[in-house]
């Protein structure tokens, strides 16, 4: 099915987050994305996390850097929380309100995984904190793309070149591994939101798969297709 066999939503926009570890090809999933979305007339907002807003963005400084990680795992969880906060509140939500489609580059499911299974912050601060920061906000959509951890790794490390790894992508071998699986147990745990992509092929082929996850659930029946 083509974009223009499509009668898209009207009304609120939909959500879409992209989650994923290191090097899975998000960034370029999401543009490749946005350009097919815009091609279609959709009026599309690109985002991410931490970060996507001004006040997000000085948390995304300080996550990445390395000092939520000298501060502890439940402290970096709030450093997240409050970065998540003011991005729902300045750029989300105001943008679903108006009928923009968002596409989020990670979003609740990357505390889940990174802070909740591999820093065993217990699911109750979690919960709690997600609670605060999006309330009943949930996207539409989660598209997680799944990589053997050795080619995600060699993907980040050509991508970052003679650059300083973050503070992920600086974590041992191990870590990725559990990350990793912590991902694939969310896409599980939740299919009616959740599609687990093999992204372990060439962008394009990839591109088409996203494609088809979205036009499936967010487009799920005859009646979205018009004649041209």
């Amino acid at each position: 099915m083509s974009e223009s066999a499509v009668k898209w939503p009207s009304g609120r926009g939909r959500f879409v987050t992209f989650e994923g570890g290191e090097g899975t090809g998000k960034s370029t999933q999401i543009k490749k994305l946005a350009d097919r979305l815009k091609a279609a007339r959709m009026r599309i907002l690109v985002t991410r996390e931490p970060g996507g807003s001004p006040g997000a963005e000085i948390m995304r400084h300080l996550v990445l850097s390395g000092m939520g990680k000298l501060l502890g795992p439940e402290a970096e969880t709030l450093l997240f929380a409050a970065a998540r906060d003011d991005h729902v509140r300045t750029v989300i939500q105001p943008a679903l309100n108006q009928g923009t489609w968002v596409l989020c580059d990670r979003f609740a499911d990357s505390t889940r995984a990174y802070q909740g299974s591999l820093g065993q912050v217990p699911a109750a601060l979690i919960n709690a904190m997600q609670r605060v920061t999006i309330g009943d906000l949930k996207p539409d959509l989660t598209i997680i793309l799944d990589l053997p951890v050795e080619i995600g790794l060699q993907r980040a490390a050509a991508r970052r070149g003679s650059g300083t790894p973050d503070r992920f992508e600086a974590e041992k071998l191990g870590f990725h591994q559990g990350l990793r699986e912590a991902y694939r147990k969310i896409a599980a745990d939740d299919p009616a939101r959740c599609v687990l992509i093999d992204a372990n092929s060439d962008p394009d082929t990839v591109a088409g798969r996203v494609w088809t996850a979205l036009r499936d659930r967010l487009l799920p029946t005859p009646a979205s297709v018009v004649s041209i």
